[in-house]
């Protein structure tokens, strides 16, 4: 119970900050949950976490695969392009983390700001993120429809999720800053070469992902994030099954990667950063 008590009284500390997904109204912390005017009411999780939606979203997000996740996120493979990120943070900031997954990025950048939100369609990954310890609140939500009152954040963290831009404006305040992580065609080059060669998935491009979000936010700041991180036997066999880019690959291939795994993996995002998304 300590877990669930503790959000609660962070919920008491945050002011208007959720907003109702049934009606759009304020939802105002009463001990363990979240009711708004209407009597609409949200249950914290005994980890602490909060369920927005009206039915479970499946997902391909298994609780194998979310392991894997925490286990080599926990190893740093993220954490070149998060210490970017966190550069531009202020101890001030209320932070939004898009996507959040089991939440270990999430929980590295919430010591750096006065509070930090992550949130995913999926309950199994948030349930995940729940066992942290961590500052972070954590809920299920949908990206389309955030369950917050609009300019309640100074920071929007997207790390590889779709955009949802015009929620994004939304909900960030005047002067709000957005970090969007997005992988070149060297992200995993390893990886996909090794299971992908000779096929049309051996060339990735996400131009068409950058060239929206730069229509969007035409003053945005591009820096390219390039790393080569080491890998044992274990952590690469935890890589293959965190990304989706491994999931459908030939069962030979993939079976040959395991056995015979490259010693580091070739990490290369874009970091695209808006300083005032209301210019």
């Amino acid at each position: 119970m300590r877990k669930i008590m503790e959000k609660a009284a962070w919920l008491t500390t945050q002011g208007d900050l959720f907003a109702c997904p049934v009606c759009k109204g304020a939802l105002h912390g009463e001990g363990p949950s979240l009711v708004c005017g209407n009597g609409h009411r949200y249950d914290l999780a005994k980890k602490g976490t909060v369920n927005f939606l009206a039915k479970p979203v499946p997902t391909e997000y298994t609780a194998h695969m979310l392991a894997a996740r925490r286990r080599i996120l926990s190893a740093g493979f993220f954490d070149p392009f998060l210490t970017a990120i966190q550069a531009g943070l202020r101890a001030s900031d209320r932070l939004l983390d898009i996507g959040c997954g089991e939440g270990t990025p999430t929980a590295k950048l919430a010591p750096h700001v006065a509070s930090a939100v992550g949130f995913d369609i999926s309950a199994p990954a948030i349930n995940l993120a729940g066992a942290l310890m961590s500052p972070a609140f954590f809920c299920v939500a949908d990206l389309a429809r955030l369950p917050f009152l609009p300019a309640t954040f100074d920071v929007v963290v997207d790390l590889f999720s779709p955009g949802a831009y015009a929620e994004f404006d939304r909900v960030l305040r005047s002067g709000g800053r957005l970090f969007k992580i997005i992988p070149t065609a060297g992200y995993l080059r390893e990886l996909r070469a090794g299971l992908y060669a000779g096929t049309p998935k051996a060339e990735y491009s996400n131009r068409d992902v950058k060239d929206r979000f730069l229509v969007h936010y035409p003053k945005t700041t591009v820096q390219t994030i390039a790393y080569d991180f080491l890998l044992d036997k274990e952590q690469f066999a935890d890589l293959m099954t965190m990304t989706p880019l491994a999931w459908q690959a030939p069962a030979d291939r993939r079976q040959a990667m395991l056995e015979r795994p490259p010693a580091s993996m070739h990490v290369e995002v874009e970091l695209l950063q808006v300083d005032n998304c209301q210019e």
